[in-house]
């Protein structure tokens, strides 16, 4: 859609037993260009967040000069099944500038307990469209 800043497509699976959830950040695409080139650098940045505040933070590798990146990266936090309620992930898409401050391309951010599925180990898709092909994806926005 015009005036979008891409998709990411991405996974939740959060274990009870373990508890940890796994967060898979698999690939965006149609990323907003924020470099003068007409590219971007882009990152993902995954926020572990308990009551508003922010707990542990992960990062993907920097694909250079790509609107496209292939990320296929999985990264676990530990939640307690009783913090679950209160915590949310957010999941950031940046722009890396070697110069000036990176870029914020796009936000994405939503609790795992509020999907079908998120209390009982199965995968949890993200606030969803329907990507041509079925896959389940996120508006960045």
């Amino acid at each position: 859609p015009q005036g979008s800043r891409g998709e990411l497509l991405l996974s939740l699976c959060y274990n009870p037993s373990a508890n940890s959830i796994v967060v898979n950040i698999i690939k965006a695409r149609n990323l907003k260009a924020m470099d003068i080139g007409g590219t971007s650098d882009p990152y993902v940045k995954v926020w572990l967040m308990y009551k508003d505040k922010r707990v542990e933070k992960k990062k993907t590798v920097v694909m250079k000069r790509c609107l496209n990146p292939v990320f296929n990266e999985s990264f676990a936090f530990d939640i307690p099944t009783e913090r679950l309620r209160e915590t949310t992930i957010v999941i950031t898409v940046m722009d890396k500038d070697r110069l000036s401050r990176n870029d914020v391309i796009g936000k994405v951010g939503d609790t795992p307990e509020g999907h079908p599925g998120g209390s009982r180990g199965q995968p949890v898709p993200p606030p969803a469209r329907s990507a041509a092909g079925g896959d389940p994806s996120c508006w960045v926005s």
